[in-house]
Order: structure tokens, then C-alpha cells, then sequence
């Protein structure tokens, strides 16, 4: 009997769980393009194009090996427009005797296959998606009984179930398990990194550029720098690039930020790995190779895979383990609209502009431009959790709910009040100036506190201390600001505050946002 197996646009991968037992001969594998999900938050052209690339790739290489796959194309006539409406009508088609999928990468799409089985008359099968290192079952063990789900404790036992950068004797390699501090050096001036590899787009790319270009005509984001790899073998060679060209100094300039440079020595790699075209595991031992092998310092080696093996499993299994209630949680009570600028660039900040343009034009962002600059700025300003989080989902090609919203809700705005991150990541101007070259290009004056000129940075930090100080005053982590706060000058913090509410009133959005 026919069994039907759904694909889902981030599970393009021969080896996903839904697909291991295929019978070539007589299933059906299902992939879909749907008006639904590329509404569901408004989602930037390249981030589109490049899932709609993606599986249709993946389709093709599928019947090129006798598999009876189907791929429903976004202008299809007869399209649903939602994943519910495409696998009914692929039901009425193939009456299949059950259907089959891996677990999706939200809660709203998780919540959504459940009502399938009902709907469809047949049995549906959801798999655990074994692409990941950890299972949710195995981080709810890990996470029972803790009072603080810490990702460096996380991080440690991940590297001893995997075996990387591990000695024989059970010890970490180099002695330590964490090389953080080694890996926060600004871009020296002069310094020019790698171009990243280039992955030109081909006739079935480009009919999908053309198709977002139509059919989202007005949304955030350019097509034209379309650069990423849409087959397990583009981002091979993308992950092999990376290791021999930008690896060996990744660590020193990982947090490194500068004007005109979106890329740095980053990998770019979360966007095929997030879709399925990589394995997280691979890439850990590809990475941990150049070190044995004497071509990677250990410092970019270990912040390389802290990334993957550590933060990246360490969210999903918050998510998992917290959902549906974690995005709704508000602890510091924010509740300010989402400023134009976030959308358009235009503010004087450099540092914001640069991010935000850069986000624009490549679908891209470093996680320090993500956490220190946009994520600060929406943490000191107040920005309600969920515009900031739609933001982050919508913008960013590498952006799924599971990876997104521990990333923005924990990390950057505080939103779950300690649960992921131990202190609110705020921070003044004075930390944008040590990492990057933005302040010296600004209309601002990062070292003003008051005035006309001052960054807005500097007067936002001490309006967000005082505004949670009571909040904040068992944070130890938040001692120091706290005690330096009691210090100052009280007409100088009150000054601040005023210019923090008149700065922040003068950029609420207008009613009708282009992009809302």
C-alpha cells in the first residue's frame, strides 16, 4: 500500500527520518511552496527564494533516483495555499494507507500535523528528527530538576557524548573547556577576510527569484546578492571552503564587527544546516580535524563548535522543553512598537543602519549584530517581545521558530527573565565601539552621555538600569552597573532618563508601517 511522505522545506535531506524506509515503487513524496507559511510572518525574498530553491532541488534529485516524488510549485493553479489543504489533496490523489513526517521546527506546524490524522481519515506518523544531536527526550532528562538551564554545562556533556575535542583520559582539549575570552578581538584596520565561496544561481534558481520577485513584489529584502548553496553538495563545498579560508581566524575576530563587511570570517553555514543540507555532527569533526591536524588554532576550533554542538542543541531543547508558554512570556514588561528603522535603515546609528541594511540586502547578520546591536537596542528600548521576535523570524534566512525564538525571547530581550541567558545583555555604547569600527563613522558621539550628539546607546543603557534596578537587584551579574548607577550624579541620571523618553517617543512607529 501507498504510503505518503511529507517533506517540509528545512528536511531536504535523502537520510531524514521520513523518508528511511521509502519504497520507491510505491510511495508518494510530498513537498509544497504555500502562500500560508510564506505569510505566515512576512518573510524576507531570500530567505523564500531560497527554501522554494531548495526543494525543488531536492525534488528533482528524488525522481532522477526513480523516487515518485511531487513538488507543489507556489503558482500552481490548484494550490491550497496551506500545507493542511496540499496534503488532503495529495490524500484524495494517492489514497495513500497512512501518512509519514518528520517533526517540524514549530510548535504552530507541530500543532497543525496532529489535526492531519483526523482530517485525512488515515494514520499519521510524526518522527523524531534525528538530524539533531540531542533529542528533546534526552535534554528533558538533562534539564529535570535543575534550577538554571546554564548551555555551558549542556555544552560539556554534549562533548562527551560526542567525543570532540575530547583526551583519552576524559579531559578537554587544551585544558579548558571554553575559549571565549580568547575570542573577542576587534578588526585591525587593513585586514581584508575571505570573499565567501560563491554559489551563482542556476536555471531552477533563478525561475524561483523570478516567482518571489512577482509574487512578493513589496517585501523586505533584495534578491539580487542571492549567493547560497541550495544542494548537500553546494554546501559541502561551502562547510570545506570555510574550514581551509576562514577557520583559522574565525576565533579571534568572531564578535568583530565592521562597516562593509557582512561576512568576516563567518561561516554562513547555519542557513544550509538549519534546511537540512548539512550535518551538525560532520561539521563538529570536520572542524575538531583541522585542529589535529595542525591548520585551525584551538581557540576558533572550540568557538566554532560551541556554536553548533553546544548553543545550537541547547536552544532547540529549550524550545521543545518550554513551548507553547515560553512565547509568551514578558518578564521586564515591554511593551514599546517595533521602530521603522528596523525595516528601513534610516537612523542616524551607524552601528543599526549597518545591521539593519546588511540584513536587507543578504538575509544575514553575525550573532553579535543580532544579540549587541539590534537585540540591545530592542532590550534597552523595551520593544515588545513579540514584535521583535516576529522581526528576527521574518528577516533572517538562517531563522526557524525552534532557533529564532530562544535566540531573541532568552538571549537578546530577557523576555523569559533569566530561564536561558543569567543577566540581561545590555550594554552601552562603549562595548559597539570596542568591537567595530561603527562609531567612527557615526553622526553620533559614542563617549556622550547628554546632549544632541550622545548615543543613544549610552542614555538608553542607564534609563533601561534604573527602570529595572528593583527587578535586576538579585542579579549578581548586575551588581556592578547597579552600585556604579548609586554613584552617579542624580541630575545626570534624570537628564538621561528624560532624553531616553523624548528620544524613544520621537521614534515610535507611524500607525501604517510599510512592512506591518
Amino acid at each position: 500500500m501507498t504510503v505518503l511522505r511529507i517533506i517540509l522545506g528545512d528536511q531536504c535531506r535523502r537520510d531524514v527520518a521520513a523518508l528511511r524506509d521509502l519504497d520507491p515503487a510505491r510511495d508518494r513524496v510530498l513537498s509544497m511552496e504555500v502562500a500560508e507559511e510564506a505569510d505566515q510572518v512576512r518573510h524576507h525574498r531570500q530567505k523564500i527564494s531560497f527554501l522554494f530553491s531548495v526543494m525543488r532541488h531536492f525534488n528533482a534529485a528524488l525522481r532522477a533516483r526513480g523516487v515518485q516524488a511531487e513538488h507543489v510549485a507556489l503558482d500552481d493553479p490548484d494550490n491550497t495555499g496551506s500545507f493542511t489543504g496540499e496534503v488532503l489533496r495529495a490524500v484524495r490523489r494517492h489514497r495513500p494507507e497512512r501518512i509519514v513526517v518528520t517533526f517540524p521546527g514549530e510548535w504552530r506546524v507541530l500543532e497543525m500535523i496532529r489535526g492531519w490524522e483526523e482530517a485525512a481519515g488515515i494514520p499519521v506518523e510524526i518522527r523524531e528528527d534525528d538530524r539533531f544531536l540531542c533529542t528533546r527526550a534526552e535534554f528533558a532528562r538533562w534539564a529535570k530538576g535543575r534550577q538554571q538551564l546554564r548551555m555551558e554545562f549542556f555544552y560539556r556533556e554534549m562533548r562527551r557524548r560526542h567525543a570532540i575535542l575530547m583526551e583519552p583520559d576524559g579531559t578537554p582539549t587544551g585544558g579548558a573547556w571554553n575559549f571565549d575570552p580568547e575570542n573577542r578581538r576587534s578588526l585591525p584596520r587593513g585586514l581584508e577576510p575571505p570573499a565567501p565561496s560563491s554559489f551563482p544561481p542556476d536555471a531552477t534558481t533563478k525561475a524561483v527569484l523570478d516567482l518571489v520577485a512577482r509574487k512578493f513584489p513589496d517585501r523586505f529584502g533584495g534578491l539580487e546578492s542571492f549567493n547560497w548553496p541550495v544542494t548537500a553538495k553546494d554546501a559541502a563545498r561551502a562547510l570545506e571552503s570555510f574550514l581551509e579560508q576562514k577557520l583559522p581566524q574565525f576565533g579571534d575576530y568572531q564578535d568583530a564587527m565592521a562597516v562593509g563587511q557582512p561576512v568576516l570570517f563567518h561561516s554562513l553555514l547555519s542557513v544550509p544546516l538549519n534546511a537540512g543540507l548539512l550535518d551538525p555532527l560532520e561539521i563538529c569533526q570536520a572542524a575538531e580535524a583541522e585542529y589535529r591536524a595542525g591548520r585551525a588554532p584551538l581557540n576558533a576550533v572550540e568557538g566554532f563548535i560551541r556554536q553548533i554542538l553546544g548553543w545550537r542543541e541547547y536552544v532547540r531543547g529549550v524550545y521543545w522543553l518550554r513551548m507553547p508558554h515560553y512565547a509568551t512570556t514578558n518578564a521586564l514588561e515591554a511593551e514599546r512598537p517595533l521602530p521603522d528603522f528596523y525595516w528601513t535603515a534610516d537612523t542616524p546609528m551607524r552601528c543599526v543602519s549597518e545591521t539593519v541594511a546588511q540584513t536587507r540586502d543578504h538575509a544575514h547578520a553575525h550573532h553579535i549584530q543580532r544579540l549587541m546591536v539590534t537585540g540591545n537596542f530592542a532590550l534597552l528600548a523595551g520593544i515588545a517581545p513579540e514584535a521583535i521576535n516576529e522581526w528576527y523570524l521574518a528577516v533572517y534566512a538562517d531563522a526557524y521558530e525552534w532557533v529564532q525564538l530562544p535566540n531573541t525571547h532568552g538571549m537578546a530581550v530577557f523576555a523569559d527573565g533569566g530561564m536561558l541567558g543569567s543577566k540581561p545583555y545590555a550594554a552601552s555604547g562603549a562595548y559597539i565601539n570596542r568591537m567595530s569600527d561603527y562609531c567612527r563613522h557615526c553622526a553620533y558621539d559614542v563617549k556622550a552621555q547628554t546632549g544632541d550628539d550622545a548615543c543613544p546607546f549610552n542614555f538608553l543603557y542607564w534609563d533601561f538600569i534604573a527602570r529595572h534596578a528593583k527587578r535586576l537587584s538579585g542579579n549578581a551579574r548586575m551588581s556592578l552597573p547597579l552600585r556604579n548607577m548609586e554613584k552617579m550624579d542624580a541630575t545626570k541620571l534624570q537628564q538621561m532618563r528624560r532624553q531616553a523618553k523624548h528620544y524613544l517617543d520621537e521614534i515610535t512607529p507611524t500607525p501604517k508601517n510599510a512592512y506591518k
